[in-house]
């Protein structure tokens, strides 16, 4: 009887989840800069004051900062953009094939499966690592050169304020347009990923190999980035509020609308 080699094991869930979740660290630190720069786009025009700078594009925005805050503001709220990672991204990808065999139960993997495998691991993780997504964006929309005075002075006082100031549901505010999100993410991306390799095979545009994955990958990242801007823009404004700005995440959508016009939900993007 031949033994298994070490290739031959698949990696336990615990493997799983901790290489997620490093892979994960090491994206969102090279990554981390864009994401301020979003954040930074999707709050610009929310609160006008003369003295405010005007960020234009992704790239101008990244410059800009870096200018007039120092680089190291490219980086603010990186440690809880860590934490958040740890407990999001490492449940999401690290539990996603566990949850994928419990929808199977035996058969082939279907669309169908997948798709409700990423929402039942996505929504976990969202619920689970709200808190660092909340103290992440607001570490990174803080500015101290207009407006008013920074709220905190690093994660874990950003923590203890929101805690004591808004009470622990602070922590989790908008879970509900992040779920949200998650839920637009994982369909859009998995069937466009679909559809797109499909329509490529079938027409005999390409072979099913990485040039058809590749532009399959493409098309359906730039679908799903600008389906789930609106609810991320959203998302982000509600979470960076302070209490009583927005009454609920329909009330900021439609102010948003009406002060700024349909353009302000694609900031970012």
């Amino acid at each position: 009887m031949v033994g298994h080699t070490a290739s031959d094991v698949p990696p336990t869930m615990a493997v799983k989840i901790f290489s997620a979740g490093v892979a994960a660290c090491v994206a969102d630190i090279i990554t981390f800069p864009l994401d301020t720069a979003k954040v930074r786009l999707q709050i610009q025009g929310e609160c006008l004051t003369s003295s405010a700078i005007r960020y234009k594009g992704v790239l101008g925005t990244i410059i800009t900062l870096a200018k007039t805050e120092g680089p190291v503001k490219l980086y603010s709220g990186l440690p809880a953009g860590l934490q958040r990672q740890i407990s999001f991204a490492s449940l999401r990808i690290g539990l996603y094939d566990t949850v994928q065999e419990f929808f199977t139960t035996g058969k082939e993997a279907s669309l169908g499966s997948k798709i409700s495998a990423g929402l039942t691991t996505g929504g976990v993780a969202v619920f689970i690592g709200q808190p660092t997504e909340v103290v992440k964006v607001r570490l990174q929309a803080q500015s101290h050169l207009h407006g008013p005075k920074p709220r905190y002075t690093g994660t874990y006082n950003a923590y203890r304020i929101i805690a004591t100031t808004e009470g622990l549901t602070g922590l989790w505010k908008g879970t509900t347009p992040n779920l949200t999100r998650n839920v637009i993410i994982n369909c859009t991306e998995l069937v466009t990923y679909d559809l797109m390799k499909e329509a490529l095979v079938k027409n005999k545009l390409l072979a099913d190999d990485v040039p058809c994955h590749f532009v399959s990958a493409v098309v359906a990242g730039f679908c799903t980035t600008v389906l789930s801007s609106p609810v991320d823009v959203v998302k982000t404004r509600f979470v960076n509020s302070s209490p009583g700005q927005y009454t609920s995440v329909p009330n900021c959508a439609m102010m948003m609308l009406t002060r700024e016009g349909p353009s302000a939900f694609f900031k970012g993007c």
